[in-house]
C-alpha cells in the first residue's frame, strides 16, 4: 500500500487532513511535535485521533518552544482575544515552526518510503501566517526536491495541502462528511480541560460549526452566547 506521513496536531484541520489521506489511498503514518508548547492537550486528542483512524502515530520532542516569541510558547505573551486585523502576523505566531516540522517530516517520509507529506495548513483562515502560503510550499517542494535522494531520484515525497483554500465553513463541512470525531480535535490555544472559546481558533471554529447547523459542537462558551440570545 502506499504510505504517507500527516503532520497531526490534534486540532480540526490535520485530523480532517489525516481523514482526507486515507481516503486518496494512503496508509498514514501520522507525526506530532512536542516542541514546547502551552499545553499538551492537543497531544494527547492527537493520539485519539491517530487511534480512531488506525493510523501508526509518532510523536518527537523537539523543543522550539524555549526560544520565546511566540504566545504559544512563551507565558510572557498573552493570547489574543480580539480578531488579529488583515495583514498583521499574529502573536500566535511561532518562529519557524512549520519549516521545522516539514524537515523533520520529509525525514521520516524519505526514511519509510513515503510517497506524499500531507499538511493540513490553510492560507484562508490564517493568512497572516507566512509559512501558510502557496508560494512557501512551492519553495519548500521545490527544497525538498533539491536536500533529498528520493527527490534527485524523482521519488521525492510531495508536499500537499488539501485544505489551502479552504474556508473553515468547508473544512467543518468535509471532517463531518469523512467522520472525523469533531469533539475529540482541539483547536483552543489555551490548554485546561475545555476550550476557552474565545481566542481566534476557538472563535473561528466555532463560527463555522454553527453555520454548519452543528452547534452542538462549539465551545460551551459559544453555546452560552447562542442560548442568551435565543
Amino acid at each position: 500500500m502506499h504510505k504517507a506521513v500527516v503532520l497531526l496536531s490534534g486540532g480540526l484541520d490535520s485530523s480532517t487532513t489525516l481523514a482526507i489521506a486515507q481516503q486518496d489511498g494512503y496508509a498514514v503514518t501520522a507525526l506530532s511535535f512536542r516542541y514546547g508548547q502551552r499545553h499538551t492537550v492537543e497531544l494527547e486528542r492527537a493520539a485519539h485521533i491517530a487511534a480512531h483512524f488506525g493510523a501508526d502515530h509518532r510523536v518527537i520532542d523537539i523543543n522550539i518552544g524555549s526560544f520565546g516569541g511566540s504566545a504559544l510558547t512563551d507565558d510572557r505573551i498573552d493570547v489574543p482575544v480580539d480578531a488579529t486585523p488583515d495583514g498583521v502576523i499574529p502573536p500566535t505566531y511561532v518562529p519557524g515552526r512549520n519549516t521545522v516540522f516539514i524537515a523533520v517530516a520529509l525525514s521520516l517520509a524519505e526514511a519509510i518510503e513515503a510517497e506524499r507529506l500531507y499538511l493540513g495548513i490553510t492560507a484562508v483562515d490564517y493568512s497572516g501566517y507566512p509559512d501558510c502560503r502557496p508560494e512557501y510550499l512551492d519553495a519548500y517542494q521545490r527544497l525538498a526536491d533539491l536536500a533529498t535522494k528520493a527527490g534527485l531520484e524523482g521519488r521525492g515525497a510531495k508536499l500537499v495541502a488539501p485544505l489551502l483554500t479552504l474556508t473553515k465553513l468547508d473544512i467543518v463541512r468535509a471532517a463531518l462528511d469523512l467522520g472525523v470525531p469533531v469533539n475529540v480535535t482541539w483547536s483552543c490555544y489555551q490548554g485546561g480541560t475545555q476550550p476557552c472559546g474565545v481566542c481566534d481558533s476557538c472563535r473561528i471554529r466555532d463560527r463555522a460549526l454553527i453555520d454548519a447547523g452543528r452547534a452542538d459542537l462549539a465551545t460551551p462558551h459559544a453555546q452560552a452566547h447562542l442560548n442568551h440570545h435565543a
